[in-house]
């Protein structure tokens, strides 16, 4: 079967899946529908925000649904009217069975972990805030519980040492876009076959995880080594992004280096020469702060930020 025939609804909010979006147009694919989170307040004045993958459905006319409820009436007669052979979801929302199980050849996620490490909401986060040097991305069969369907096809990712998730991210929607578009071709034609993730667990080793990021995992703790400090300023880069307080400010942290050295001051305190470096120091070195964002002002590189910035308490 030529993989073009095939109806598709494709399900997706962010940048994150456009990429996808477009490969499955690029390639020729018969998308019938889009189906993405409703437009949301955003911004000083709170005007409505189409998604990108809206925006992008929108300029290429592709017929869009924006449900709020994904087990609404409405909806669920509309995506049934459309009549697909399978679905698509990359970076959308939890399906219920009625949806996902909807189509004759089931529902295709895009996770951007390699299976069954980093199930969740943050894979990319978390394999940079854990110092991986290898991550991927997994095409899979969804069925009930979340990320644990079988697996279609995998496609690994190196990670620089430096590297922050916004740039692994980057990298890994362009990655997942090709896997996307081998693993439809594959269940076209026939030549996949479905791997169950528990034949890949081992009983001695438990799966990694990558649950939702919330505000108390950014807080930089300056009592950990000086890798897991860097990395997790890597991992949380360039957003929600990690953060400590400066003189009682709240700073945000996207961009450090390390100093591995034996630390003149206890962890936490800093040190700066006012014009070109703030450091702050953990047990087994210090942290540089690179690029930062003082509380209520715009993101910065250190050296614009100490010219501008007056201490109120003497650096160590």
């Amino acid at each position: 079967m030529d993989f073009r025939s095939l109806r598709i609804v494709f399900m997706g909010t962010p940048e994150f899946a456009v990429a996808s979006l477009d490969a499955l147009a690029k390639a020729g694919c018969n998308i019938v529908g889009v189906v993405t989170a409703p437009d949301r307040p955003a911004g000083r004045g709170m005007h409505l925000q189409e998604s990108a993958v809206k925006q992008y459905a929108v300029i290429h006319k592709l017929p869009v649904l924006q449900p709020e409820k994904l087990r609404d009436p409405h909806f669920l007669e509309a995506l049934d009217k459309m009549k697909p052979d399978l679905q698509v979801v990359v970076a959308f929302r939890m399906l219920p069975e009625m949806v996902w199980d909807l189509p004759p050849m089931g529902t295709i996620n895009v996770h951007g972990s390699l299976l069954p490490n980093y199930r969740g909401a943050a894979p990319i986060n978390w394999a940079v805030i854990n110092g991986e040097k290898e991550t991927g991305v997994t095409t899979f069969k969804l069925q009930h519980a979340i990320d644990t369907g079988n697996i279609l096809m995998q496609e690994k990712l190196s990670i620089g040492e430096e590297e922050d998730a916004g740039a692994v991210h980057d990298r890994m929607k362009v990655l997942g876009a090709a896997t996307l578009l081998k693993t439809i071709e594959g269940l076209a034609n026939g030549t996949l076959i479905e791997i169950p993730q528990q034949n890949l667990l081992n009983a001695e080793l438990e799966p990694k995880h990558a649950p939702k990021i919330f505000t108390e995992t950014c807080h930089i703790n300056w009592f950990k080594h000086i890798d897991e400090v860097h990395n997790l300023i890597r991992g949380l880069s360039p957003y929600p992004g990690a953060y400590t307080s400066l003189e009682g400010k709240s700073l945000k942290v996207f961009k450090s280096t390390r100093e591995q050295t034996e630390p003149a001051s206890a962890p936490g305190h800093f040190e700066t020469d006012h014009q070109t470096y703030l450091k702050f120091a953990t047990p087994d070195g210090y942290i540089h702060l690179e690029e930062i964002q003082l509380q209520g002002k715009k993101k910065m590189k250190i050296a614009d930020f100490l010219r501008g910035y007056r201490f109120t308490t003497q650096s160590n």
